[in-house]
Order: structure tokens, then sequence, then C-alpha cells
């Protein structure tokens, strides 16, 4: 099960969505994967869920706990029931609505007072009342957002840049932020922890892998002209690039998956 909510007018700068995903995997153990894309999130689960590590050491995570900008696919644990209240942060503004240093992506623990509405959330989730977990973190962030000044260069590029779904070059995004190359990567950088070609590489790619998942049959020649690859063999270097897998092989998981309804896919399911 999963529900996405907008976040009220004045967070619409920094939050795309909150979120809420909901599993149950029985007393068997479930691995499922994370694909990258173009956002930061900030995750409250309840229930059990690790992060399986690169050398495949299970590490129990606290909640919450942010995913970053990942550049391939995370991987985790979980048996039972696991149930996520999550929200979904553009890359360029999360740091600072937190008061926290960027740091580069994957799995990030980090120490934050937001970790207090812990106890209130469990309580929204075990009994149900998703809408009201979901009002108590549009609260918090209102609160939060009230204390932090626009940056609007940031806000300008990150909406050029959204609107372009990553295809747009470094040097139009600087003109739609009024600033120079050289500044808005500096301030970008600084508040995201990544380059603007490095954010706009994972929009593409969540553009792609979203298609893939939808439309498992789409025409990646025609999805490389729409997208801005150079070819069909660009596009296919990147998507491995941050999958870990082809096109194809994805698409194939995707008909898969649908088919009989695998809970080894993607569970932040993007929109």
């Amino acid at each position: 099960m999963h529900q996405e909510f907008l976040p009220p007018e004045e967070l619409q700068d920094t939050i795309k969505c909150f979120w809420y995903d909901r599993r149950n995997s029985g007393e068997t153990e479930s691995v499922f994967e994370v694909q990258p894309d173009g956002y930061a999130e900030i995750i409250f689960y309840f229930g059990d869920l690790r992060h399986i590590s690169s050398n495949d050491a299970l590490e129990l995570l606290p909640s919450p706990f942010m995913m970053g900008l990942l550049n391939q696919p995370a991987l985790f644990n979980t048996k039972n029931r696991l149930e996520i209240i999550a929200v979904r942060c553009f890359p360029w503004t999360v740091f600072d609505l937190l008061g926290l240093p960027s740091v580069k992506g994957g799995v990030h623990i980090f120490e934050h007072p937001i970790a207090q509405l812990q106890p209130a959330l469990d309580q929204f989730v075990h009994s149900g009342r998703i809408d009201e977990a979901v009002t108590c973190l549009k609260q918090y962030f209102l609160d939060a957002r009230s204390h932090v000044p626009v940056d609007s260069m940031l806000f300008k590029a990150g909406t050029a840049m959204s609107k372009a779904r990553g295809t747009m070059p470094v040097t139009r995004v600087a003109e739609a932020a009024h600033a120079t190359v050289r500044t808005l990567e500096r301030n970008f950088k600084q508040s995201s922890g990544h380059t603007v070609k490095d954010v706009s590489a994972l929009m593409r790619f969540e553009q792609v892998r979203n298609r893939l998942w939808h439309y498992p049959d789409t025409s990646l020649a025609g999805l490389a002209h729409e997208l801005g690859y150079t070819d069909q063999s660009h596009l296919s270097r990147e998507f491995k690039r941050y999958s870990g897998t082809t096109p194809a092989a994805f698409a194939r998981k995707a008909k898969k998956g649908k088919q009989f309804a695998s809970s080894d896919f993607v569970a932040f399911v993007q929109a």
C-alpha cells in the first residue's frame, strides 16, 4: 500500500511530497532494493528494517534515517510488518531546512530533534491514523521552514531542472537562476553535497526508470531522444551506471514484478 500527500504551498519549494508505505512479508526475510532518484528522503519506519552494506553485513537503522542521493541501488532486509512515513525532499534544500551540513548520498544516519517525533508517529501509524501522522510531520516542517530564509537562486535553479526533467545544461540552469555557473555550482554543492550535473543526471535516470517500470515495452531509442541522451547506447550506459543493470533487464523485471506482485523491487516507490 502506497500513498502520497502533497505539501502545503509554503513547503513546495523544499519538499516534493510526504508518503506512506506498508508491506508485510511474514516470518520469511525479504530483500528489496531502492533504486536511485533525484530526491533525498527522510525515513521514519515502524517494524523491522535493516540496511545491507556493501560487504553484505546487516546494519540495524535508527528511525529516522536519511536516504541521500544514490549512485547505485541500496539493499534492505525486512520481515513481518514494515510501515514507513517519509518526506521526499529536494536535495538542494533538505540540509539547510534541517540545519545540517550537507553530505554525499547513500544511507545516512543523523542526529536531529526531528527524531523526537518518532513516538507520536508510532502511535498514529499503529492506530491506522496515517493522515494525522502526515499532518504532524507537515506542521514540524512548516515550523522549521519559517526559520529558514529562502535561497531564491537555488529555488530557481531547482525549478528549472525539475521542469526540464534533468535535461537542461548547467549554463542554462545558471541563466534561469540569474547567477554565474561558478556561483551556482558553489552554492548548489554547498547546500546539497552534489553538483548540478550530478543531480540532473539522477533526475534523467529517474525518468527512464519510471517509464520502464510503468511501460516496460517503451522504445529505448525513442526514450533516449525524448530525454536528450546522445543515443540509445548513451542511455543504456547511464542506466547501468545507476541501476547496476541494463534497461532491457530492468524492463523484464518490471513485467515480472507486475505479473507476480514481486516484493523484491522498489519499496520507496516513485510516483
